[in-house]
């Protein structure tokens, strides 16, 4: 079965300076992401991943070329437009945790969600089962950001993120702040995500985050310098790592 295509860029171009100091990120770039896919984007450092991730989110804007998400175009939008769309259609999860210091995290949770619905109860209870299931239980979802572990507030971070039921989840090195155990724990809770039909795109520079996508994008030099069918994640593939490893060796990695 052909995979539905969720965001659709084409002949995309991004330069930061001008003159002398002109610095071209990508150019004639294209690529498209699908619905149900775990994405990766990796490449050496400086080669444009997060600048491709948030133009496709619409969290910056393109010199030239075109983005379609979920049937609509991105690029040409007012600031405006563009807000009101990420609000019903992107969460995001950044390497910092941006909850609010001095709200809870339940209330950190249900304030997003009211961005985009009235019903407070259709909210909390949403909010509550994301909670289960990333494992933060009753008692924690009352406590404010600073008394709770880095690996407990990145899911917090992610509940909020999925709490609108968004077209898209973009991660920019989610578990880059985090030690081996809390990455681990984040990482589960997009895997459970993404088993939902969740659609995740994740910016990472780190092989144990990309091994969860079934799909690894190499950005260099501006372009896609190859693409890594993964396949479904499991724990116990051991084909896995050494599949990933390879392309890796591959693109010079």
């Amino acid at each position: 079965m052909e995979k539905e295509v969720i965001i659709s860029a084409k002949h995309l171009k991004k330069v930061f300076g001008s003159g002398e100091s002109e610095q071209v990120i990508y150019s004639d770039f294209d690529i498209d992401i699908y619905k149900g896919d775990f994405t990766v984007i990796m490449g050496a450092s400086g080669a444009g991943k997060s600048t491709l991730m948030y133009s496709l989110s619409g969290m910056d804007t393109p010199n030239a070329g075109t983005i379609e998400f979920c049937g609509s175009t991105i690029t040409g939008m007012t600031s405006d437009e563009l807000a009101v769309f990420r609000r019903k259609n992107c969460g995001f999860v950044f390497q910092q945790i941006y909850l609010i210091d001095k709200m809870n995290l339940i209330d950190n949770v249900i304030t997003a969600g009211s961005l985009t619905s009235k019903n407070k109860a259709d909210i909390v209870e949403r909010a509550n089962s994301l909670f289960d299931m990333v494992n933060i239980p009753p008692a924690t979802r009352k406590k404010l950001p600073s008394l709770i572990s880095g690996g407990e507030a990145q899911r917090a971070g992610i509940v909020r993120a999925a709490i609108n039921q968004p077209s898209a989840i973009f991660a920019d090195e989610p578990t880059g702040a985090l030690n081996s155990n809390n990455s681990d724990a984040v990482l589960d809770v997009f895997s459970k995500l993404n088993a939902t039909g969740q659609s995740i795109i994740m910016v990472t520079h780190d092989k144990k985050s990309a091994l969860r996508g079934n799909r690894v994008v190499y950005i260099k030099d501006g372009t896609i310098f190859g693409d890594c069918d993964l396949g479904t994640y499991s724990a116990d593939d051991k084909n896995r790592t050494k599949k990933l490893e390879d392309f890796l060796k591959e693109m010079g990695w």
